[in-house]
């Protein structure tokens, strides 16, 4: 089956088994770091149970709406930047739905950020931003698994280092910048997966965890989608090979 059951949804209730797995995500991330999570987690309870009531706006406190509107418009901001990471026929296939996603999540998302004073839009790396020795990485990278990869390793980072910053954990830019630095280099073949600082890759080991998001929106939707389950299927690779017991 494809995607299409996802084109009804229309309210926060339709969304909240789509925050739920995004926001599992980070607090599980985060607690294998060690970063500390205070009430997150409490809060992400706190969104879900707003979100499946429709609760919006002031009937919901401003905590709880960050988490909710950092989670949708970075998972808005993903998959335009993440397909040019990929082969032009896959890329036309899914541009059309991809921004259809998109755009209904920002929907959703604006429904809770009124209340903010600020919102920080994401910006996620395209190919001609991640650089190796001059020229886009991604091409010294071959075979769509490989190169799918890639692409998730970096904007996972992005995407973690965005919406955990969002909801106030303190990530460090170092290790962001090491791991982004990294990464890179292993994916264009200079830097051996045992050469890799163990604090990286055990940080990579964790974000590749995204596997367990694809398996939960697709089972939390009945989606039986098989384009999910080659999804879930690259990143469980990925995410043994950075498997730090390896």
């Amino acid at each position: 089956m494809t995607v299409l059951p996802l084109v009804p949804l229309r309210t926060p209730a339709d969304f909240a088994d789509w925050y739920r797995p995004g926001a599992d995500y980070v607090v599980r991330v985060a607690e294998g770091m060690g970063f500390p999570t205070g009430d997150l987690p409490a809060l992400v309870d706190e969104a879900e149970t707003a979100m499946r009531e429709n609760r919006t706006g002031y009937d919901v406190a401003v905590e709880v709406a960050q988490t909710i509107v950092a989670d949708l418009l970075a998972d808005a901001a993903f998959g335009a930047p993440f397909l040019e990471w990929t082969p032009l026929w896959y890329e036309l296939a899914l541009t059309g739905p991809t921004y259809f996603a998109g755009w209904r999540l920002k929907y959703i998302a604006r429904k809770y950020a009124d209340t903010l004073e600020h919102v920080s839009v994401p910006r996620f790396s395209r190919p001609q931003d991640v650089l190796y020795e001059g020229k886009p990485a991604v091409d010294r990278v071959s075979g769509f698994a490989d190169r799918f990869a890639f692409a998730d390793a970096i904007i996972h980072l992005e995407w973690f280092d965005y919406v955990a910053s969002e909801c106030g954990l303190p990530v460090p830019p170092e290790l962001i910048s090491r791991t982004r630095e990294e990464t890179v280099a292993y994916y264009v073949g200079a830097r051996p997966m045992e050469d890799l600082t163990p604090t990286v890759r055990r940080f990579q080991h964790l974000l590749f965890s995204d596997d367990v998001w694809v398996r939960d929106v697709n089972r939390r939707y009945d989606l039986d989608s098989t384009l999910f389950t080659l999804w879930e299927r690259i990143l469980s690779r990925e995410r043994r090979r950075f498997d730090p017991r390896q």
